[in-house]
Order: structure tokens, then C-alpha cells, then sequence
């Protein structure tokens, strides 16, 4: 694995201390040849299958609701060690590296404080102006996940979920293109999710009616008390959440509402209250967002939200490791999990 490793740090074109270094840039022929022999298995033995993506891995700390499972930060190393190659774009295309590089903090300018931002919250969805709260998401992912009888891959993916007037819905998955990460490639425009060109669908379901009075899929409310209940009982939790539980409940939500003014600012006063959640800079997103960055750290890690800095709307979520562990091959700063979502 640490020879796999290393093949993929030295495809990267862009030496790590460039202040160039970010995703997307193109490889060049070096860094091709380098690619090449890690898509060969030329690393440690003869070429390996491609592995076919599956459903949408997990990140490492939550699971399916109701049944978080929590992996150590040494298991979860294992799951670093070895990158994803994906074939997208159709025959002809390139493979292309998926491993994303962490976003970069701007600390030129004061950061803005939590409490600040949910006070412009509060004030832009005050005059009734602002977006209103719509039933489903649109999400851009990158997460590890792992085979019992495969390499471990990482798959960067795009989801669209939107729900019909008779509360059936229709949800699609792509695969996003690794040679432009942050690069949308789901469009929903005219109300149908579809796939553009670049990307591979992964899957495509409509599912009948149905509808629950229970968080996540009942809607949110819009008032600090009532969406600190609502949250609680989502991450299904008796008692007040701590700051990494109650990430992990605003990223659940955002997983199935697109929320609107009143309920952003909801949110962004609820952060305000965390234990630990730091504000750290300005920065761009993936998309090529602007926004303000807060950070809580953990035991080897690093949970770094995002928020909208005009409106308190939350745009990211990401976890970086902190800690380096040279058996696994990872280092600090190395990304483990990342969410964006759009409107």
C-alpha cells in the first residue's frame, strides 16, 4: 500500500508547499506515467480489476440512521492507504485520481464569529424574502469506503433527491468527474434530476408515495428549541447533543431538506451555541463558493463546516485527519470525508 501511496503523491503535479496546489489542476506527463503504473498493479503485482462502485459509502462516523457505527481512527487509516481510480466520461477517457485535497483556510481577514453570523441569519430571513424550505437535497460527497474482497476505493458522487406533489420522489446518483473535482454534474433545471455528460450514472429510482411525522422526514422547525428537539431526535438521542453529534444531525437533515431562510438561521443559531466550534477564516468551497470556516477539533481529527457568510446557510462539511500515522500511510491534512450542498 505504501508503495501505491507514494505512485499517487508523486502523480500530483503541483508540489505539496505550492501556493497553486489545488484540485483539478491537470496532469502532466510525469505525473501520467506515475498514474499509469498505479492503474497497472505495477506497484505490488500483476493489474487488479476495477472495482464496481456499489451504494453510497458512509462517512466513517455515522452510519444509516439509527445505527451509527464509529471506526477507530486507525481502522479507518487502512481505508486511506489505497486511492480510487474510476473510469468516467465514456471508453476513451482517462482515469483520473479522486483523492481530494483539503480546502484551504484564508486567516488574512478577522474571521467572523458564530454568533455574528447567526444575527445576519436571523436578519436575511426576517423580511420573508429568502428561499423557502423544499422537501429533498442536492448533495456533492466524497467519502471512503471499503470491500471485504477488494482494495479500498474512495468515490466522489453527486445526489439529487426531489419529491413530486403526490410525495413520490425520484432520486439519481452520478459519479462525479475526478478530473474536475467541485464540478457539478447533476442538473435539475427544469425540475427532472439528469446526469450531464461527464458523469456516470450509479443509480436511478423512483420510489411510490409515502410520507413519516418523524426527523429527518417530517419537516423541520424553524426556532432554535424546536429544531434542537427535532435534531435530538433524528441522531436519536435522549439527551442534549455535543457538538459532534449535533454535526452529524445538520448533516442528516441537509441530507433530505433543503432548507430554507428561517431554518438556516435556525441552524446557525443552534451552532452558535457549540461547545468547541471555532471560527477559523475565510474560504472557498468546492463548488467556488464563498464562505466562512468553523472548526471542532477531535481525536485525530478535524471537522471543518462551512456557512454561507451573508445568510448562515451551511454550504460544507469536511473531516481532515490531524493526526499523521506512518504504518497506514496517512498524514495530517490528509481529507477523509466531505459534503457540499446546493440549492
Amino acid at each position: 500500500m505504501a508503495d501505491e501511496l507514494d505512485l499517487l503523491r508523486q502523480a500530483d503535479p503541483v508540489p505539496a508547499g505550492d501556493p497553486r496546489r489545488a484540485d483539478g489542476r491537470p496532469l502532466d506527463r510525469r505525473a501520467e506515467l506515475h498514474l499509469e503504473r498505479l492503474l497497472s498493479g505495477a506497484a505490488d503485482g500483476p493489474a487488479r480489476a476495477p472495482v464496481k462502485p456499489t451504494t453510497r459509502p458512509s462517512p466513517w462516523w455515522r452510519g444509516p440512521v439509527g445505527a451509527r457505527l464509529v471506526w477507530g481512527v486507525a481502522a479507518a487509516a487502512v481505508v486511506l492507504a489505497t486511492a480510487l481510480t474510476l473510469l468516467v466520461g465514456g471508453p476513451s477517457a482517462a482515469p483520473a485520481v479522486a483523492a481530494p485535497l483539503p480546502l484551504v483556510v484564508h486567516a488574512d481577514t478577522a474571521p467572523v464569529g458564530l454568533a455574528e453570523l447567526a444575527a445576519r441569519a436571523e436578519t436575511a430571513a426576517a423580511d420573508g424574502t429568502g428561499p423557502a424550505l423544499r422537501r429533498g437535497t442536492h448533495v456533492q460527497s466524497w467519502s471512503l469506503g471499503m470491500s471485504d474482497d477488494r482494495p479500498p476505493v474512495t468515490l466522489p458522487r453527486e445526489r439529487v433527491v426531489r419529491w413530486l406533489p403526490d410525495d413520490s420522489r425520484t432520486e439519481l446518483e452520478v459519479a462525479t468527474d475526478p478530473r474536475h473535482p467541485g464540478r457539478p454534474v447533476l442538473t435539475d433545471e427544469d425540475g427532472t434530476p439528469r446526469p450531464v455528460d461527464d458523469g456516470q450514472v450509479l443509480s436511478r429510482h423512483t420510489f411510490p408515495p409515502s410520507w413519516s411525522d418523524a426527523p429527518p422526514q417530517s419537516p423541520p422547525p424553524h426556532d432554535r428549541a424546536g429544531l434542537r428537539a427535532y435534531l435530538a431526535e433524528a441522531a436519536h438521542r435522549d439527551g442534549p447533543l455535543g457538538t459532534p453529534e449535533l454535526l452529524d444531525a445538520v448533516a442528516l437533515l441537509l441530507d433530505h431538506w433543503t432548507l430554507g431562510a428561517r431554518e438556516s438561521a435556525a441552524v446557525a443559531g443552534l451552532l452558535s451555541e457549540a461547545r468547541g466550534l471555532r471560527p477559523a477564516g475565510r474560504v472557498t468551497d468546492r463548488l467556488g463558493r464563498a464562505g466562512q470556516a468553523y472548526v471542532y477539533d477531535g481525536t485525530g481529527v478535524r471537522r471543518m463546516l462551512v456557512l454561507s457568510a451573508s445568510d448562515g446557510s451551511v454550504l460544507g462539511l469536511e473531516t481532515i485527519y490531524t493526526r499523521a500515522d506512518p504504518a497506514y500511510g496517512v498524514r495530517a491534512g490528509d481529507v477523509m470525508d466531505y459534503s457540499a450542498w446546493m440549492r
